[in-house]
């Protein structure tokens, strides 16, 4: 444990992003998820939904910096393969 408070100040801020980070991962997740589930059943309007909802937290994502932005590009391009296989 750090003594100083700066270095103290620093380790919450940390903690703090790294949930903010982790929130952001678990999103894209989870929206993947939902795209996937979404061509699975065929439904055109939910798919275009999910996809927009999905680029919209990837772009989010990679501009707080939780996500690469070649990881980030590269999640969208797999989104679009889905959506365009699927549709």
């Amino acid at each position: 444990m750090p003594n100083i408070k700066q270095q103290k100040k620093r380790v919450r801020i940390a903690a703090e992003e790294r949930l903010e980070n982790l929130r952001y991962a678990s999103t894209v997740k989870t929206l993947t998820r939902r795209l996937r589930s979404a061509v699975a059943d065929g439904d055109g309007d939910r798919i275009a939904e999910e996809h927009r909802e999905l680029v919209r937290w990837i772009d989010k994502a990679a501009a707080h910096g939780a996500l690469h932005r070649n990881a980030a590009a590269r999640k969208k391009a797999q989104a679009a393969k889905l959506v365009s296989d699927g549709s």
